[in-house]
């Protein structure tokens, strides 16, 4: 048995299935029960798991409990020759709680949990000049007419039209994207839809139609100065240097790369405003990964938004690994002061208190890519009405099965319908929260 000091600690446990895909093929399958199926604890409570292996199993195992995901609270050897252990803790502070287990030589299987999440708090302030900043910014990008050129595309369904759209950028770029709206007359609630991080890629007309379908008008726009749906080759052809973008300009707030990112989705948001088709009520942003880093910083500098909906967000707490927790993507280097502080004026926490729309936002207690500390201290700092979706056994969507993201797709499926229908959404308590 580990007993361990207090932390604020948020428990989160992945389940069997879960766990075999992180063992060597061949090892026995661990299971790990929380103390409190949620995996969300008070400050001050009791935080653990019972590890249990199939029954004569003598294989040694090995733990390590990280908290948020960087600090080593707990490690050593489970004594499993009963077939069972437990790991626990105590947390007086807010924290995420990272479990690794781990036959000796193999590989880990993770779990997590949560103390207190929602008084997890930034760990460097918001530069002072941050608003000015940006209001500068967005000036700059105002004084570029949009000139938007639409170019008319095949569409699978007969309801729904398809184009693909281009407009005037700031430095001489372009915002290239695809956009979709109902066949029939009306006025529809409108859809930004924000994409996940990668070498450029072609975005895919499904990605819009499906949504016109259900009633939006959708706008989805590539991050980077690229065409939207080039060939293969277009896209491998690409300059090392925009393959590797989250580099450029990383030391110079004025030069950084997620500026004008940033800039691209204020500027699709503003054209979706001021669309005949609008109904004026509803203005949504979503987006998974580094599309939902976008969105938070869309929500935050775009006043037309009204909801956000975004997936194991990244870009959220940028400075963490130099104050105890994981930095996530964009995986910035904490050994480079200029770009530490150059990625204060893109980090999705400072454009949180600015958010007033309604908001989602799903986290993974186990994601390494966008580490849940940081997504649940945006979580808290937003204004408008909010729902947290925690997924206890979730690592980033990309290595998650359909099961462990299941939370995320029901309830931005219920979100997008009642956006759909009756522009109302039901904006529910996380489960296990206070």
């Amino acid at each position: 048995m580990t007993r361990r000091r207090s932390l604020f600690v948020v428990l989160v446990t992945i389940p069997a299935v879960a766990c075999a895909l992180h063992q060597s093929q061949g090892a026995p399958r661990i299971t790990a029960t929380p103390y409190k199926p949620s995996g969300i604890y008070a400050a001050g409570e009791k935080v653990g798991w019972t590890i249990t292996l199939p029954e004569g199993t003598t294989t040694p195992y090995r733990f390590s409990l990280k908290r948020n995901n960087q600090e080593v609270v707990e490690s050593g050897r489970l004594d499993l020759s009963s077939g069972r252990a437990v790991v626990e803790t105590r947390l007086v502070d807010p924290a995420m709680l990272y479990l690794e287990i781990a036959r000796e030589g193999g590989r880990p299987a993770a779990f997590g949990a949560a103390v207190a999440p929602t008084k997890l708090r930034p760990v460097v302030p918001k530069p002072k000049d941050f608003d000015a900043f940006w209001n500068r910014k967005i000036k700059e990008l105002k004084a570029i007419p949009e000139s938007a050129v639409l170019t008319p595309g095949t569409s699978y369904a007969p309801e729904v039209d398809y184009e693909t759209i281009q407009m005037d950028h700031v430095n001489g770029t372009h915002v290239y994207g695809q956009i979709a709206k109902p066949k029939k007359p009306g006025k529809y609630p409108a859809l930004l839809v924000l994409q996940w991080a990668s070498p450029p890629y072609p975005l895919q007309p499904a990605w819009v139609i499906e949504y016109a379908k259900q009633g939006f008008v959708t706008l989805n726009i590539e991050p980077h100065n690229v065409l939207p749906t080039a060939p293969p080759s277009y896209y491998q052809g690409l300059p090392n240097e925009i393959k590797n973008y989250a580099s450029i300009g990383r030391e110079d707030k004025e030069k950084s790369y997620f500026v004008e990112m940033y800039l691209r989705d204020y500027r699709a948001a503003d054209y979706l405003s001021r669309l005949p088709e609008w109904n004026g009520k509803v203005l949504a942003v979503m987006g998974t990964s580094m599309g939902g880093q976008q969105s938070f910083a869309v929500a935050g500098l775009h006043p037309k938004i009204t909801h956000m909906m975004v997936n194991v967000p990244a870009g959220a707490d940028l400075n963490a690994s130099l104050h105890g927790r994981q930095m996530g993507y964009p995986f910035f280097n904490p050994e480079e002061p200029k770009t530490m502080e150059a990625a204060r004026y893109v980090d999705a926490i400072n454009f949180a208190p600015r958010i007033k729309a309604t908001s989602l936002v799903a986290m993974g207690f186990v994601d390494n890519i966008s580490p849940p500390a940081g997504i649940w201290t945006v979580f808290n700092l937003i204004k408008g009405k909010k729902e947290a979706v925690p997924m206890i056994d979730s690592p980033h969507n990309n290595l998650a099965t359909r099961e462990q993201q299941m939370p995320w797709t029901e309830r931005s499926n219920s979100w997008l319908s009642a956006l759909a229908t009756t522009g109302e959404v039901e904006v529910r308590k996380g489960t296990g929260l206070p």
